[in-house]
């Protein structure tokens, strides 16, 4: 063990000498010449009219632009690079690149704002992320992430939001724990907690409900405020509005449900044509498909009940669309 520890205290001294030493040829090292202008004490680089102009003891700090990080005093370890960039800011560790980029930022810290109005409206939030011209433009809270053009913009207290995609959750303003990835995905979302959307306008215009997961294009795209819904694949769910506890697999299963609940639809347009109808399942290609109101159905295999409308507590197993001609019969 004893040389083991020995070799490593060698490398440790030896790492310390080599520092020293590029550190002493440092100082001999002569510096460009012309040196480039914007360079001030406290590692600090300032560029443009009015840029850092209020700065007294900050370190660190990197201002490009008129006006950029114009107000910062005491504030550390910012970076500021276009006009008015983090112009009122007063924080530490925030980073804005593009014009009006965190503009009225002033406690809030370790946010990051990259396009054009980028998180202009932050004034104390911390550690936001916002890409893209208006991403969190209006954001006034905390551990937001915003990546796409007005991706998160009119979000304000929300927290938590995880926005990726062109107009992705642009209209979440107070709720929290979503993530919408894809342009449109939560798009009309308000106030709507703990959603999660994933392909193009995923839960478009869903409002106020919460709980949903949707994975596919349009996949529960006219949900508002039903809850507790999951669908994968294309248009899955894609017309429910306020129908809650549904679950939808496959390419346009239960596409028409829009208040029935408690329906399970696995396989291509599996109770595609379902409208009302609660607690019916079906597995497989276009089982219950035309099966509008009908309760309590059970049926596997590919077309079983294929034209069940209003019948209830029918159960049909088998493929070949079997009991495909019934439509009023009813088991209850």
């Amino acid at each position: 063990m004893k040389p083991l520890i020995q070799l490593r205290k060698m490398r440790q001294l030896f790492a310390i000498a080599l520092a020293l030493v590029c550190f002493g040829l440092a100082q001999l090292t002569q510096a460009v010449v012309p040196p480039p202008d914007g360079g001030y004490p406290n590692f600090t680089t300032a560029e443009g009219d009015h840029a850092l102009q209020a700065l007294t003891t900050g370190v660190g700090n990197t201002a490009i632009g008129t006006f950029s990080l114009f107000s910062v005093t005491t504030g550390n370890f910012n970076t500021a690079v276009g006009a008015g960039s983090l112009d009122l800011n007063l924080g530490d560790s925030n980073t804005a690149t593009g014009a009006a980029a965190l503009l009225f930022n002033t406690t809030g810290t370790q946010n990051t704002a990259v396009g054009a109005a980028a998180l202009e409206f932050n004034e104390s939030g911390n550690g936001n992320t916002a890409v893209g011209t208006f991403a969190l433009f209006n954001n006034l809270s905390d551990f937001d992430t915003a990546v796409g053009e007005m991706a998160l913009s009119s979000n304000t207290t929300g927290t938590f939001n995880s926005a990726f995609g062109q107009g992705a959750l642009a209209s979440n303003t107070i709720a929290g724990h979503n993530t919408a990835i894809g342009a449109g995905a939560l798009f009309t979302n308000s106030e709507g907690t703990d959603n999660t959307a994933i392909g193009l306008q995923a839960l478009n215009d869903n409002t106020i409900g919460i709980e949903n997961t949707a994975t596919g294009v349009q996949a529960l795209f006219s949900n508002t405020e039903g809850n507790l819904n999951t669908a994968t694949g294309f248009q899955a769910l894609g017309v429910n509005s306020t129908g809650d506890d549904n679950t939808a697999n496959g390419f346009q299963a239960l596409f028409s449900n829009n208040t029935g609940n408690n329906n399970t639809g696995t396989g291509y347009q599996a109770l595609a044509h379902n409208t009302v109808g609660d607690y019916n399942t079906a597995n497989g290609f276009q089982a219950l498909f035309n099966n509008m109101i009908g309760t309590a159905n059970v049926a596997t295999g590919a077309g079983a009940l294929f034209n069940n409308i209003d019948g209830g507590g029918n159960t049909a197993t088998g493929a070949n669309f079997t009991l495909y001609s019934n439509t009023h019969g009813s088991a209850l």
